[in-house]
């Protein structure tokens, strides 16, 4: 329990996120939580299933991960794939996984998009989803930054993270 209340001191109270993780927001249906995640529906869904998983902890972007944080990100990546699959979705090789990068964020609190299947995402707005760009890094592209634990600019221009 130590772990609630050092999350609890770390919401941000104008972070409709931070809100929502800490079951403070009404409004929204948590589809999936544990002690440090939490995955709901995307408010304006890009793709049948679009989810987003926060870490409780706020914390800003990508930009603000480190080394210490590879194990968060996996395991963001891991329930968003366990929500697809709980949702009936098999193929997992059509589906997304990835953070938008400041500028390109709409809530400045951490957020994964989990997209299936991708073969299906709207027209409209795929342009925000395409890996390498600069507006979206898939989960592996950070992973492999914080394992590198090597300037951005150096190691990750295939991924355009940080750029």
């Amino acid at each position: 329990m130590a772990r609630k209340s050092e999350s609890s001191e770390e919401i941000q109270k104008n972070c409709i996120f931070c809100l929502i993780a800490h079951d403070l927001d009404k409004e929204t249906e948590v589809i999936k939580k544990n002690e440090e995640l939490v995955c709901f529906r995307d408010i304006s869904p890009a793709a049948p299933h679009h989810y987003l998983v926060v870490p409780k902890q706020h914390i800003h972007s990508c930009h603000s991960l480190h080394w210490g944080h590879i194990g968060l990100v996996t395991r963001m990546a891991e329930m968003g794939k366990a929500v697809l699959n709980e949702k009936g979705i098999t193929d997992m090789k059509d589906m997304r996984l990835g953070f938008h990068q400041p500028p390109y964020t709409s809530v400045d609190h951490l957020h994964l998009h989990v997209l299936a299947p991708t073969s299906q995402i709207s027209h409209y707005v795929a342009y925000k989803f395409i890996p390498r760009t600069f507006r979206f890094v898939t989960d592996e592209c950070v992973l492999k930054h914080l394992k590198d634990k090597a300037p951005a600019a150096k190691n990750l221009e295939s991924c355009m993270l940080f750029q």
